[in-house]
């Protein structure tokens, strides 16, 4: 049984994956269609779509009484798009990731926005005063990016394909399929944590963190090989912030959950350390190259050890 629960947490979990690619690829068309600029239609767009995986998985762990795994996965799949998903497009670029100076400008605020789930976190729970706040924090952020869309101007060059009623069919249908296979994975999932006796946010901060990351480590090595770097940082960032703040809000605010502090102070530490030192990279000649791009993969799997020892030895 516990093999078969492994097996279809994986299946599922792959289900989920190639959803969310096509729903990228259906709401990017449409954004095509609607001739939005490409920064803003990475952060509005594809970014929010880039959050389904682990969206869908944090709320349905939510209903189901397992909110833990939703934070594991959340603050999880964070740590990987800034650290694994930064380092692994960087070694695909030709020349490391341009980062563009109105980009840069705003990196101190995407900073602040990391450091409120481990600031509201630190006390071992999350309330829905909590889940509130954080909703509006990342609401603030989007109506920061919308207001200043005037800087970012560059459009997409190529002609959308089809027409806006069928990519708008086929991306609800992507939705639908997302979801369904969502619920399975949480289901198998925390089936098997409790088969070999592990911390559901283990599985979360490990398994699911680097599956649900897929669709927009896919996207963005796609954008820097055609010299689109707005969009591939746009993706990334956006999804952070997102997961960071308005999904966990919503998790908050589903089900109130406690925990062992012990774990907002690894995975949210490191999260917000992987920020810092993603942001410092890319002030350095305003690009992340190759070997800034290693260093954060080393970042990746030295929390990976961490977040084992710690949930191994001293959780328990």
């Amino acid at each position: 049984m516990m093999v078969l629960n492994l097996i279809l947490a994986v299946i599922f979990l792959f289900v989920l994956i190639k959803s969310a690619d096509y729903c990228i690829k259906y709401s990017s068309r449409l954004a095509k269609l609607l001739q939005f600029p490409e920064f803003i239609v990475s952060f509005f767009i594809i970014a929010v779509i880039s959050v389904l995986p682990e969206a869908t998985i944090s709320i349905i762990s939510a209903f189901n009484g397992e909110p833990e795994l939703g934070l594991g996965t959340l603050l999880g799949s964070n740590v990987v798009d800034l650290t694994l998903v930064f380092g692994i497009v960087a070694l695909f670029s030709s020349k490391g990731i341009k980062v563009k100076s109105k980009i840069l400008r705003n990196n101190l605020f995407y900073l602040i926005l990391l450091l409120f789930p481990l600031i509201l976190g630190i006390d071992g729970k999350f309330s829905r005063v909590d889940g509130l706040i954080l909703i509006l924090i990342g609401i603030s952020f989007f109506v920061k990016i919308y207001m200043e869309r005037k800087r970012f101007k560059k459009k997409f060059n190529n002609s959308p394909k089809g027409s806006l009623l069928k990519n708008i069919i086929w991306l609800i249908l992507s939705l639908g399929i997302l979801l369904v296979s969502a619920m399975f994975t949480v289901k198998y999932a925390t089936d098997f944590a409790y088969n070999v006796n592990i911390p559901t946010v283990l599985i979360g901060v490990t398994v699911l963190a680097l599956g649900t990351c897929l669709p927009e480590l896919v996207f963005s090595i796609k954008a820097v090989k055609k010299n689109r770097y707005e969009l591939a940082l746009g993706d990334i960032l956006g999804t952070v912030i997102t997961d960071a703040t308005i999904i966990l809000g919503i998790v908050a605010l589903i089900s109130p959950f406690q925990y062992n502090p012990i774990n907002i102070y690894v995975t949210g530490g490191a999260m917000v350390l992987a920020g810092i030192c993603a942001t410092l990279f890319m002030k350095t000649d305003k690009s992340l190259n190759k070997i800034e791009g290693l260093l954060l993969i080393l970042f990746y799997i030295l929390f990976v050890f961490t977040e084992f020892f710690i949930n191994n030895f001293l959780v328990r």
